[in-house]
């Protein structure tokens, strides 16, 4: 996938790594591969990435930012039950 098509993707509306992988019909890790170094791309522009980390439904708690794929399991309560972290792209002033 190239960079521009996942910025303008990325703008309209956040999405999550999954929804961009069954849009784009690409492997889940060829797509977190592209957001990585898309993220490390837009260091030098006037956009940033912003993430919504993944949180644990049941217990409240909120991984990491940077980890961009649904975890499998919270650390604290192990339930399985996480809403996927979303993904956007915006201006640095809208930050």
């Amino acid at each position: 996938m190239y960079r521009k098509q996942l910025i303008e993707l990325l703008r309209q509306q956040p999405r999550s790594v999954r929804s961009i992988a069954e849009l784009e019909q690409l492997p889940v890790r060829e797509v977190i591969a592209d957001i990585e170094h898309l993220a490390k791309s837009l260091r030098h522009t006037e956009l940033r990435l912003q993430v919504e980390p993944a949180r644990c439904r049941k217990c409240g708690f909120t991984f990491h930012a940077r980890k961009y794929s649904k975890p499998s399991k919270c650390p604290r309560c192990r339930s399985n039950w996480i809403r996927d972290p979303t993904l956007q792209v915006v201006s640095a002033s809208e930050k």
